[in-house]
């Protein structure tokens, strides 16, 4: 046996192991952020989906880009539009080249409600608080490049990983 005939296989392992760390915080990032979404929208007395859109909404927005910009079908935007209409936070305004078009722009207790919720974000969100401007940036950085990243091939990725068993790949939702 030569030296480093083990050293493949402990590289992958190492990868692996690194891999599920990634992941394990990710999902710790994730489950802790989604939780003080919840508490701030709580505390807005909205559901954490208005409060999205609160944060979302910038200048005019028809209803149509909303539900691009919150990755969501354009419907479950009137039922987000009417929570915050009643709340006084928005204001419906027929689009101007066709009135059919509804768009969303924020009344002045709306504008100071987004104020306060970032400012909550600001200084409640993990990132905002564990994170200097330079290690931000970086971050900001990174989750970019990921998300512009073109995923690999899912059959290959899943084979790989484990992922696939014998009835074949395992799928989500």
């Amino acid at each position: 046996m030569s030296i480093g005939a083990g050293e493949p296989d402990r590289a992958q392992a190492d990868a692996s192991a690194l891999d599920r760390d990634i992941l394990d915080a990710l999902t710790d990032l994730v489950k802790q952020a989604g939780a003080i979404s919840h508490s701030i929208a709580a505390g807005f007395g909205v559901a954490p989906s208005d409060l999205l859109a609160l944060f979302k909404l910038d200048g005019v927005l028809t209803m149509k880009e909303l539900a691009q910009r919150m990755a969501c079908d354009a419907s479950f935007i009137t039922v987000i539009a009417d929570t915050l209409e009643r709340q006084g936070l928005v204001r419906r305004e027929p689009g101007q080249r066709d009135r059919r078009v509804k768009n969303l722009v924020l009344t002045p207790a709306g504008i100071a409600a987004k104020e306060r919720l970032m400012h909550e974000l600001a200084t409640r969100m993990p990132w905002c608080y564990g994170l200097d401007d330079t290690e931000r940036h970086c971050f900001l950085s990174l989750l970019r490049k990921m998300l512009s990243s073109p995923p690999g091939d899912d059959a290959a990725s899943e084979s790989e990983s484990g992922l696939a068993g014998r009835d074949g790949p395992v799928r989500s939702g």
